[in-house]
């Protein structure tokens, strides 16, 4: 199908918006304290089936859903990307909430590179040049961090794996499944631990929920709109929008999160860390580089 110029002008806004809108997480996430990351991650799981589900059911939607529990290769997949978006969304939480979000950003600039590095591990893809550039660029970034801190960048890269490999799995098994069954898939197959959480916190006695005021109860669930809306937008842009121009607008998301970070969010980047993050750019400048140069060559008409 030919997309036009109005579609993919719409197409351009749609993904714009979703980038603006994760950009903008961590002042979402930080207004849900004094709830720790264990209660936001469960209210997130549940929140997000119950909207999912209306949505659903509005639609009368539901008639896939027989079909895709009976595949048992499309539900170990679904299980897999349930764990992974779990752990990702978990730490991402925790990272915002214990004054981390830079951490957090780092995690999401490395995304590309990670994604790349998977392509040859897990997929066996082969690397062009300035591919194994970057990923070698952005390993030494690693290795600096680490030197220079005194810290492994755990978080960094765990939402970087996490993430790049919940992508891989979805491309594999979850292409049958729009954005919003997928993401009702793997909310419903997260709600047993999304129960045991909120149990766990309320015999601990450290849920906040409907406890601290109407207003924090009210953004915890929203939980369910605020992870379904973006998640809409980008699937309605990646059918409009060239996979190319998608990956150079994403670097919008950890752009934002560290200007936040700093400005709103009060977080310090030492220099040492804006020297790492600068390293990170460098492997990104290559990539994105050899991304247009490779969509010009694809565009250049046969001799």
């Amino acid at each position: 199908m030919t997309i036009g110029p109005d579609e993919t002008r719409r197409g351009s806004a749609y993904v714009l918006a979703a980038y603006l809108i994760w950009g903008l997480f961590p002042l979402y996430f930080a207004a849900l304290k004094p709830a720790g990351a264990l209660e936001i991650l469960a209210h997130r799981i549940v929140w997000s089936l119950v909207f999912c589900g209306f949505i659903l059911i509005v639609r009368r939607d539901l008639a896939w859903l027989g079909g895709a529990l009976r595949n048992r290769r499309l539900m170990l997949g679904m299980v897999a990307a349930s764990a992974l978006i779990a752990a990702n969304w978990g730490i991402y939480v925790y990272a915002v909430i214990s004054g981390q979000t830079t951490e957090a950003s780092l995690g999401y600039f490395l995304n590309p590179i990670v994604t790349v590095a998977l392509g040859v591990v897990v997929l066996g893809e082969h690397l062009r040049r300035p591919q194994l550039i970057a990923v070698v660029i952005g390993a030494l970034a690693f290795v600096y961090l680490t030197v220079a801190t005194g810290t492994v960048p755990w978080i960094s890269l765990a939402l970087a794996f996490s993430f790049g490999l919940y992508g891989l799995v979805k491309k594999r098994v979850g292409g049958s499944l729009t954005a919003m069954r997928g993401l009702a898939l793997e909310t419903a197959i997260l709600i047993p631990l999304a129960v045991a959480l909120i149990v766990w916190a309320s015999r601990t006695g450290v849920a906040t929920f409907g406890t601290v005021s109407t207003g924090h109860t009210l953004l915890l669930v929203s939980n369910g709109v605020v992870t379904a809306i973006p998640l809409l937008l980008f699937a309605a842009a990646a059918r409009r929008v060239p996979l190319v121009t998608i990956g150079l607008i994403q670097f919008i998301t950890p752009v934002l999160q560290l200007i936040v970070a700093i400005t709103f969010l009060g977080e310090h980047m030492s220099r040492a860390r804006w020297i790492g993050f600068a390293i990170v750019w460098v492997a990104l400048a290559v990539l994105t580089v050899d991304m247009l140069r490779r969509r010009r060559l694809r565009a250049r008409p046969a001799l």
